[in-house]
């Protein structure tokens, strides 16, 4: 019996940013896939994982994902990677979600930036929504709390935060490797790559008409 559903964010309510790191790359003269290589690399450690655990400031990750990028022969600033998240909305997945609401526990696991990075950008605009956060139940930032998808004990603490067991929730990302601790953990997993696809397997997962 399926009693919530929790949500990633990005990816997931906006379009991927990936498709704006490859018009990045391609406009640069830089291979496609560089810069998703690079925040893949030591994943655990590297300057996109400490950024969003808080460990580095936004000038911090500036210089530190320029510093690994210069590793593989690219100059890229940190500060234009961070300047490419901001996705467009998807309002049909807006939509799913206020009316999941009506009947499901509702929350939203976030690897974010530090508040000084969304200040900064325009990325603000995708990231922090009020309007969409306002409708979760519960809500953890990776930034706030120091721990970060897909650390299983991020998972764990949004279920006790909603009052739920894992194997009573669904569970919504864009990227397999943060879905794998919560399929593991007993949740059912929808990995996001359209709106409609993602929105028909929610139907499918809740019994519910989303559309």
């Amino acid at each position: 019996m399926i009693e919530a559903v929790i949500w990633d964010f990005g990816g997931v309510f906006t379009t991927s940013p990936f498709e704006a790191f490859a018009r990045y790359e391609r406009e640069r003269g830089i291979p496609v896939g560089v810069i998703r290589k690079i925040n893949s690399t030591n994943h655990e450690h590297n300057a996109w994982a400490m950024f969003e655990r808080s460990a580095i400031d936004f000038a911090g990750f500036d210089a530190a994902f320029a510093a690994e990028a210069r590793m593989l022969g690219y100059e890229i600033p940190g500060r234009d990677v961070v300047a490419l998240l901001a996705g467009d909305f998807r309002p049909e997945m807006i939509e799913a979600l206020r009316r999941i609401k009506s009947r499901f526990k509702t929350g939203c696991i976030t690897n974010n930036m530090p508040a000084d990075a969304a200040g900064a950008t325009a990325t603000s605009r995708s990231i922090y929504s009020r309007e969409i956060m306002e409708l979760f139940d519960a809500l953890i930032e990776s930034s706030k709390i120091g721990i970060r998808k897909p650390d299983p004990r991020i998972y764990m603490m949004m279920c006790e935060r909603l009052g739920v067991t894992p194997d009573a929730c669904v569970y919504l990302d864009d990227l397999g490797g943060n879905l794998k601790p919560a399929r593991a953990m007993g949740m059912t997993t929808i990995k996001v790559e359209s709106g409609p696809q993602a929105i028909a397997e929610l139907e499918a997962a809740t019994g519910m008409k989303l559309l």
